[in-house]
């Protein structure tokens, strides 16, 4: 009786401390999970140097709920100026947090 209630004792045991880490792993790897912003900002100013030099650039340092039709993620909202034909142009982007995937770029 003894030896059953030891291996219960151990089962109980092992059961919590694999919730505990299941936990912090969750946590920990959970909020790593997104990209550095200027990262992101990085990579787009990088594909707009491309066409023409920027004179401006920025992003949001915290991302926010994204929702287009059944998709939902979380996003950082940025913005981009240049100039076109001598005339400052500014751009606003949305990018996924979690892959920097630009979700949507519009002129303003």
């Amino acid at each position: 009786m003894a030896a059953k209630n030891g291996q219960l004792y151990q089962l109980s045991l092992t059961g919590v401390l694999g919730g505990l880490m299941g936990i912090f792993i969750t946590r920990f790897f959970g909020s790593a999970s997104r990209l550095d912003p200027d990262i992101i900002l990085n990579q787009v100013k990088h594909q707009f140097r491309q066409e023409s030099p920027i004179e401006g650039a920025w992003i949001e340092k915290q991302a926010v709920p994204f929702q287009k039709y059944a998709v939902k993620t979380r996003v950082y909202y940025g913005g981009i100026t240049r100039y076109e034909d001598d005339q400052l142009v500014q751009y606003q982007f949305i990018a996924d947090a979690a892959t920097g995937s630009v979700l949507d770029i519009h002129r303003l």
